[in-house]
C-alpha cells in the first residue's frame, strides 16, 4: 500500500477520499487553487499545495503543477476522483512516465471510452446493443445533416469527451440544431477542452440504470450492483438509489455480465460504471462507460456494506479483488440526494456566497458526504455541488423516509439550495412508486407551489421565535395585550398583529388571524396543527426551516432590484460574461440574447424582457459580475 497519496481534487470526493486513506494509514496531500486555500477540502488533509489560479485549466486541470506537487512532496500515487482529469487519457500517461501510480484505469482504456463515438463501436464489436448515432462531429456540413435526417429526430447531442449531462442537449426539430450545437460546443470545449461532439437518436422516457464495475491486474473482473439515476433535469442526476427498483433478477444479472464484458473488452482496471438506457419493454443499450468513480457510489457501499475507495487504493497497488463474484451480496436499500447552491425558484441559476450556518443531518442510516462548513465561500469557478446525502434502510420505503427526514434537518443560510425541491420531489407519487424515467420532469414539470412556501405560516413562526426569544415588554401575564411587528420579505412588508390572551396568541396575518399555542422557539400549535422549525438569526436576516420549505425574512427593507426591469437588465447571479450578444442603441425584440454569463461551468442566455432598446452596455466580455449588476441599460417599448 502506498504511503503517501496525493488526491487531485477538491470539494465532496476530495474529503471523503482522504476519509478513506487515513483509515488505512495513507498520508494524504491535497491541491487547492489559490482562491481555495482554506476550502474544507484543504483543512481535511494532511497537507495542501496551492496549484494556481482559481481558474480550473489554471489549477485543477493543470496537469504539470499536479505532477509537480505530487514529486515535491514524496507522493507515489495519485488520486484523480472524478470530473476534472478523472477520465483524461493523457493525465494517466503523464503519471506513469512520471513514475505515479495513478488510481484509476491505464490510458488506453480510459481513450477507449474517453471518445464516446469510439465506446460506442467498441460495445457494438462486443454485442452491447447501442442506438444510431453520428460520433466525432466538428462542424454540420451539408453531408452530416443527410446523416441526421437518417437517424431521425429527436437528437441527443452530447460532447465526445467528458460526462456529467454537462454540454448535453435536445435538438426536437431542424430549425434547433444549429444553435444549440454551438452551445453544446462551447460547453464541451469549455468542461472537457474539447469540442467534439456525438448525436445519437433521442431514446424518449427511458430509464438510467447504471452498473458498477471492478477489475484487478490479475484478471478479476466483477460487477458489485446495480444503481438507478432516472431522476435528472437536464441530463444531471438528482436522486441515485441502489439497487434499482422494479428489476427482474434476470435482467439485473443481463446488466451486471454485459458490464463485466465491456470492461474486459477495453482491459479496464480500478473502478468504473456503465451506464445503460432501459426502455419500456426491458431492452437496454450502452450509453458510455465512466472510467472512474461515480458521485452516486455511496448508495453501493450502503447495500454492499463494501469501501469503493479501498478497493480502488488496493487493486491501484497490485492487490487482487477483496472479493469474487460470488461473494459479494447486496440487502436493504439506499437513496442519495445530490445538494446544490442553487435557486429552484430562479429556474435553478447557481448561486454563490458565504455559508453562515450550517446543520447537517446525522443519526442511523444516515451519510452525509459533505465539502463545505459554516464560514466557506461558495465562488462561480467551480461545479456548484455542496454535499451529496445518504440514506439507507432495511427497503425502499424505508430509505426514501429515512432521506426525507434528512433532507428536513438540513439547513443552510447564505445561500440558496435546492433542498426544498429534493423534498418536493421525494413526495411525488412517481418517486414514491419508482416509476419514474429520464424525461419525468421535462414531461410532467416543477411548480415553485409544490414546495410549501405558504409565507403566512413561515411570518407566524417567525413572530413565536421573536416573541420567545425577546418578549415584549409591555405584554403581561394574563392580559390581553397586542403587538404588532413587521418583517420584510425582500422589498415587501409583512405585518403581524398578535394579540395575547392568557397562555394562547392571536396572530393576524394578511387579514387572517391564527390561534396559536404552546409557541416555543423550534414548535408551536397553529390552528390546531403543531409545526416544527428551525429558525437562525444572521445579522439583520432571520432564516425560517419549515418541513420541506425555506424562507428568509430581515427586520429592514431589502432592496434587491430585478434582472428583468423595464430600467436595466441585472445579473441573476455572479459569473464571467463570456459574450455581448447586442450593441448600444440597437432595438430588440422580447427574448433576445443581450447577454451570455457563464457561471459554474454552465452558459446562462440574458434575454431582452420585452421590446425595447439597448440604450448601453454596462459590461464586456471576461467581467466577472455579481449578482445584481446591472448589465445593459433597457428602454422599454411604449
Amino acid at each position: 500500500m502506498f504511503e503517501r497519496l496525493l488526491i487531485a481534487n477538491r470539494g465532496e470526493i476530495a474529503a471523503r477520499i482522504a476519509r478513506t486513506a487515513k483509515r488505512l494509514g495513507i498520508r494524504t496531500v491535497g491541491v487547492c487553487s489559490s482562491i481555495e486555500r482554506q476550502a474544507y477540502h484543504a483543512r481535511a488533509m494532511d497537507e495542501v499545495r496551492v496549484i494556481g489560479g482559481p481558474l480550473p485549466a489554471e489549477s485543477y486541470l493543470n496537469i504539470d503543477a499536479i505532477i509537480e506537487a505530487a514529486r515535491d512532496t514524496g507522493c507515489t500515487a495519485v488520486h484523480p476522483g472524478y470530473g476534472f482529469l478523472s477520465e483524461n487519457p493523457e493525465f494517466a500517461e503523464r503519471c506513469a512516465g512520471a513514475g505515479l501510480i495513478l488510481v484509476g484505469p491505464p490510458a488506453e482504456a480510459m481513450r477507449a471510452m474517453a471518445i464516446k463515438g469510439d465506446a460506442r463501436d467498441t460495445m457494438a464489436a462486443a454485442g452491447v446493443p447501442v442506438l444510431p448515432g453520428i460520433p466525432g462531429l466538428a462542424s454540420l456540413s451539408d453531408a452530416v445533416r443527410a446523416d441526421i435526417e437518417a437517424v431521425g429526430y429527436p437528437l441527443l447531442l452530447k460532447p465526445e469527451s467528458g460526462g456529467g449531462g454537462k454540454g448535453m442537449h435536445v435538438v426536437n426539430a431542424d430549425n434547433e440544431l444549429e444553435e444549440l450545437f454551438a452551445v453544446a460546443q462551447r460547453e464541451a470545449s469549455a468542461s472537457f477542452g474539447d469540442a467534439t461532439i456525438l448525436i445519437e437518436r433521442y431514446l424518449a422516457g427511458p430509464r438510467h440504470v447504471e452498473v458498477q464495475v471492478f477489475a484487478d491486474n490479475h484478471g478479476g473482473c466483477v460487477w458489485v450492483g446495480e444503481r438507478d439515476c432516472s431522476l435528472q433535469r437536464r441530463h444531471q442526476k438528482i436522486i441515485e438509489e441502489a439497487p434499482a427498483p422494479h428489476i427482474r433478477d434476470e435482467l439485473r444479472d443481463a446488466l451486471g455480465s454485459a458490464a463485466v464484458d465491456a470492461a474486459r473488452a477495453i482491459g479496464y482496471r480500478g473502478a468504473g460504471t456503465v451506464e445503460f438506457l432501459l426502455d419500456a419493454d426491458g431492452r437496454f443499450y450502452f450509453m458510455e462507460m465512466n472510467t472512474r468513480l461515480q458521485v452516486e457510489h455511496p448508495v453501493t457501499e450502503a447495500v454492499t456494506g463494501l469501501d469503493l475507495v479501498e478497493w480502488q487504493l488496493r487493486v491501484a497497488s497490485g492487490e487482487p479483488l477483496p472479493l469474487a463474484q460470488n461473494e459479494i451480496t447486496r440487502s436493504g436499500h439506499a437513496v442519495e440526494a445530490r445538494i446544490y447552491a442553487e435557486n429552484p425558484s430562479a429556474g435553478f441559476l447557481p448561486d454563490s456566497g458565504t455559508i453562515s450556518y450550517l446543520l447537517v443531518p446525522s443519526g442511523d442510516g444516515i451519510r452525509v458526504d459533505n465539502g463545505v462548513a459554516r464560514g466557506d465561500a461558495v465562488g462561480v469557478f467551480y461545479d456548484p455541488m455542496l454535499m451529496k446525502v445518504i440514506a439507507s434502510g432495511s427497503d425502499r420505503d424505508a430509505a426514501l423516509a429515512a432521506l426525507e427526514l434528512a433532507l428536513g434537518g438540513l439547513h443552510v443560510a447564505g445561500l440558496e439550495t435546492n433542498r426544498d425541491f429534493l423534498l418536493a420531489m421525494l413526495r411525488r407519487t412517481a418517486v414514491r412508486d419508482g416509476t419514474v424515467t429520464t424525461d419525468y420532469l421535462d414531461t410532467h414539470g416543477f411548480g415553485r407551489a409544490e414546495i410549501v412556501e405558504d409565507r403566512t405560516l413561515a411570518t407566524i413562526t417567525a413572530v413565536c421565535w421573536l416573541l420567545h426569544d425577546n418578549p415584549a415588554p409591555a405584554f403581561r401575564l394574563n392580559q390581553p395585550h397586542t403587538a404588532r411587528i413587521r418583517l420584510y420579505d425582500g422589498e415587501d412588508p409583512v405585518d403581524a398583529r398578535v394579540l395575547r390572551r392568557s397562555a394562547a396568541l392571536e396572530i393576524t396575518v394578511d387579514g387572517a388571524t391564527h390561534r396559536v399555542s404552546d409557541a416555543g422557539p423550534s414548535s408551536a400549535v397553529i390552528d390546531g396543527t403543531l409545526h416544527r422549525f428551525s429558525i437562525i438569526e444572521d445579522g439583520d436576516e432571520l432564516h425560517v426551516f419549515l418541513s420541506g420549505a425555506t424562507r428568509t425574512f430581515a427586520r429592514q427593507r431589502q432592496y434587491t432590484g430585478s434582472a428583468d426591469s423595464e430600467a436595466g437588465v441585472a445579473a441573476p447571479m455572479s459569473g464571467r460574461i463570456i459574450r455581448i450578444e447586442a450593441e448600444s442603441g440597437s432595438v430588440v425584440a422580447e427574448g433576445t440574447p443581450l447577454v451570455v454569463i457563464e457561471a459554474m461551468k454552465m452558459e446562462h442566455t440574458i434575454r431582452a424582457p420585452s421590446d425595447g432598446t439597448v440604450v448601453s452596455l454596462r459590461c464586456s466580455e471576461g467581467d466577472l459580475v455579481d449578482e445584481g449588476i446591472e448589465l445593459v441599460e433597457f428602454e422599454a417599448s411604449e
